[in-house]
């Protein structure tokens, strides 16, 4: 049956989230064979990690598109537009283009539902969707895919990409992919394919060891940043500004929009990326193209100004290691100002680590809550936080259109508000500005 409109189409998808998450690629491999394989018809550039992958799709695209190239992009979860989670050229995709997809993938769903390896869950849509639009419906000249969650058994995963990129290794989700640090890094380090070029900036050593294992056996390239390629001379300003350092080049003086020195990180893995690109003459690119790819490189929801009177920045940190590189970057960038901190989290992430990582930049901490199925409620963030009891800075708010209200009425002229702690919020606070 034929979506009738867009509206239509996602209230379909969405529907699926009652299936939850369910590892394996069996469900997949099904819906991909019956949609003609898509997947096998894209050039693609695969990025995992546990925080930077939307960031370094972001480099890797603008510079890309600066060369003349179209790229497809899939990306989640979506901050402002549904469809945005499937763009070329940084545009998402048309309205219509998607219902007709929808309505295509819809067909295999059905179908293989029917089977014994059970129901294809939401994402599994979404990749499915990605894979047909770009290796079927609307080719492009490179499509960059984002690992959903973990690598190994991430519905992403069929594909043998150009370039598989691991931005950074961290605690997160370890309910399914694992409590240490070897362990996530192995279930991430699952997307190298046998001889596929594999580029990372983790710094920890045991997951630094755990995935140079990997590649050894995969007989895959490993470039590391530190040790095959490098970031020299950081200095921070409006943006970040570094030099870059390979095998075979060294770029001065490059400049990024997006700041925080871990973006500088996810920059470099797109130089490498592109660098090795160019060495196997898949790309042309000139340095100048470069260097206005990294300064147009944007990604919403990552320290995105919505505010100049007073400066109201969102971030998607909703990790440990994520607001530890939030609160490094704030210190630099805004260091001598009063920072007022919004805060809400999803059930599965460690609140009290995320908090204490926090309360080293805030002035005040308004804990809160939104409409969404796994957010904690205020109730549960009280109780997440009693060890901060007795802290007059920090707050509790059920709604957060109030708590920005009550934020503004109260701060001085120069503050900052930050609101973070997950992806879903600021994407439910963006909506709340803009309206």
């Amino acid at each position: 049956m034929l979506f009738t409109s867009y509206e239509e189409s996602i209230e379909w998808i969405t529907g699926r989230l009652q299936l939850g998450i369910t590892p394996g690629l069996e469900r997949m491999y099904e819906m991909l064979e019956r949609l003609g394989n898509p997947h096998l018809k894209i050039n693609a550039i695969h990025v995992g990690g546990t925080n930077g992958k939307g960031s370094t799709i972001s480099f890797l695209q603008n510079i890309l598109s600066a060369g003349g190239y179209s790229v497809g992009t899939f990306t989640s979860p979506y901050i402002v537009n549904y469809n945005e989670q499937f763009s070329v050229n940084g545009n998402p995709i048309l309205n219509e283009d998607f219902v007709q997809v929808v309505s295509k993938v819809k067909e295999v769903v059905l179908e293989v539902e029917k089977l014994s390896c059970g129901a294809p869950t939401e994402f599994e849509i979404l990749t499915a969707i990605a894979f047909y639009y770009f290796g079927i419906y609307k080719p492009q000249d490179f499509v960059l895919i984002e690992v959903g969650l973990g690598g190994e058994l991430d519905s992403t995963n069929v594909i043998t990409p150009l370039i598989s990129i691991i931005t950074s290794i961290g605690y997160d989700h370890m309910g399914i992919l694992g409590h240490t640090l070897r362990d996530i890094t192995k279930n991430k380090a699952g997307i190298i394919k046998e001889g596929v070029p594999i580029i990372s900036a983790v710094t920890q050593n045991e997951a630094i060891e755990e995935l140079v294992k990997v590649a050894k056996l995969k007989k895959s390239p490993t470039y590391l940043l530190e040790k095959e390629f490098f970031v020299e001379d950081f200095k921070t300003k409006e943006g970040e500004l570094f030099i870059f350092c390979s095998p075979s080049q060294k770029i001065m003086h490059l400049q990024t929009s997006m700041i925080g020195c871990h973006q500088v990180f996810n920059a470099s893995c797109a130089l490498m990326a592109i660098e090795l690109l160019q060495e196997k003459k898949i790309i042309s690119v000139s340095e100048k193209v470069i260097r206005k790819g990294l300064l147009n490189a944007k990604w919403v929801g990552r320290l995105e100004k919505l505010n100049d009177n007073p400066i109201v920045l969102i971030d998607g940190a909703h990790n440990d290691q994520g607001i530890q590189s939030l609160v490094k970057t704030i210190q630099q960038h805004y260091g001598d100002r009063k920072i007022n901190v919004l805060f809400s989290a999803l059930k599965d992430k460690e609140v009290s680590k995320m908090i204490g990582q926090l309360e080293q930049i805030a002035s005040t901490l308004t804990m809160t809550t939104f409409d969404f199925p796994r957010a904690h409620t205020k109730e549960e963030l009280f109780e997440l936080s009693r060890e901060y009891e007795g802290n007059t800075k920090i707050q509790f708010e059920s709604s957060f259109q109030k708590a920005i209200s009550d934020i503004c009425k109260k701060i001085e002229k120069n503050d900052v508000i930050l609101i973070t702690g997950s992806l879903y919020f600021i994407s439910n606070v963006r909506k709340y500005f803009v309206r």
